[in-house]
């Protein structure tokens, strides 16, 4: 559920130390988009501190996480600031390596109130700890092609009022129009599997460690995704493959479930082409869901002499609403600050979606989703129920048995 465009970036480095004389340098390792949102506001760090040179070092998306992973366990090569995506934060918080951010000098909690809920609680630790702030969110929508329903005789509502009308509608564009509905079964799975979540449940375990995958919301998620793939409704393409940008390029993907800033992208750069033709809507059944998101924290064996520096740049970029705003403009970036929700800009239409004013849709998207607790366990837990979910779908193995097996293996590792 990445939103970052795989941009080349530089190497990253570790922080060379200050000569005497010499100016300093804070370090920020990011990936793209964030690095450059964060080379961005390089004016806006010279006025607060212009004595203190802003040093950017960038890596792809992934290797920057591995990067990270390595410096925080070892304690070398550490930046004075990380950023993270939203799915990393949950685990590097279980580590230790970041500095808890509500303890003085920071005291972040009192910036709470100023911070979309559910995005603040992300980067809460089992313990308490607040490990980063949030930037920047994904609020999940529906993205659809208006000329496609329209030939299919379909209106939104046949996408959106449940799971069981957006797959009959899929049949029903297909048969009409020969279009996918969506890329790849597993995206309505992952959307599933997030909605409906009892206070104390996390996607896969609860606060005690109970593996929950063997339950009714695993059951239908595999259900609905097991009776459009026997529809023929995916295309079988993994997101972020050449074949899934070249169907939204040429018309053969109808929906898409994905973050708001999915919107900005194909615009963009993935389907440039298809302007206009696309709308955004609420999930199906109004579902609530979280797609990605950047945060920015700080490795707690990073140099003191910096941590006060290290702290200013992440207020600036998390609690000034000219560069949250500046961000979202110029990268979609939809802002983690309350304080911009009120700008015009959310109002204005968006050309690509044929006028429609969507950022007002998923605003209020985003103030619906609830944070679930991570556990450490949740990326191999993923791994293990997508497993599972592909012997459903290409094996023909019931799913009741499918998720007992899942639930086994869960229990097994969840003991370690």
């Amino acid at each position: 559920m990445t939103r970052r465009r795989a941009l080349l970036g530089a190497g990253l480095a570790a922080a060379l130390p200050v000569r005497a004389g010499a100016r300093a340098v804070l370090t920020v390792a990011a990936f793209p988009l964030v690095d450059e949102i964060a080379r961005a506001a390089t004016p806006a760090w010279q006025r607060l501190h212009p004595e203190v040179e802003l040093r950017v070092l960038s890596r792809q998306y992934s290797d920057h996480h591995t990067a990270m992973t390595t410096a925080l366990s070892t304690a070398v090569a550490l930046p004075d600031v990380m950023a993270l995506e939203s799915s990393f934060v949950g685990r590097f918080a279980q580590g230790g390596g970041l500095e808890d951010l509500r303890q003085p000098p920071y005291e972040v909690e009192r910036f709470r109130a100023r911070l979309v809920p559910y995005a603040y609680e992300q980067a809460v630790a089992r313990n308490g700890a607040v490990v980063a702030m949030p930037a920047d969110i994904g609020p999940g929508t529906l993205l659809y092609r208006q000329d496609i329903l329209s030939r299919a005789a379909l209106a939104e509502d046949d996408l959106t009022r449940s799971w069981e009308h957006y797959v009959a509608a899929g049949a029903r564009i297909k048969a009409r129009t020969g279009a996918y509905l969506i890329a790849h079964v597993q995206e309505i799975k992952d959307i599933l599997i997030r909605s409906g979540l009892r206070p104390g449940e996390g996607l896969y375990f609860d606060t005690d460690s109970r593996v929950l995958v063997n339950s009714p919301r695993f059951e239908r998620a595999f259900e609905v995704a097991r009776e459009a793939r026997r529809q023929g409704l995916d295309a079988r393409v993994p997101a972020w493959s050449n074949d899934w940008a070249e169907g939204f390029k040429r018309g053969r993907l109808a929906t898409e479930l994905s973050g708001a800033w999915l919107a900005g992208q194909l615009n963009s750069f993935i389907a440039p082409g298809t302007r206009g033709l696309w709308r955004a809507a609420p999930l199906p059944e109004g579902a609530s869901a979280a797609y990605g998101g950047a945060f920015y924290a700080m490795p707690r064996h990073a140099a003191p002499a910096r941590k006060a520096l290290a702290w200013d740049f992440i207020r600036l970029m998390t609690l000034d609403p000219q560069l949250q705003l500046q961000a979202f403009k110029a990268y979609d970036a939809f802002p983690a600050l309350l304080a911009t929700h009120e700008d015009a800009f959310f109002s204005e239409p968006l050309p690509f979606l044929g006028g429609q004013p969507a950022r007002r849709l998923w605003r209020e998207a985003a103030r619906r989703i609830s944070a679930a607790p991570v556990h450490k366990q949740n990326q191999f837990a993923e791994e293990v129920v997508q497993t599972e979910l592909d012997k459903v779908l290409n094996r023909a193995k019931p799913i009741r048995q499918a998720l007992a097996d899942a639930e086994q293996l869960l229990e097994r590792r969840a003991r370690r």
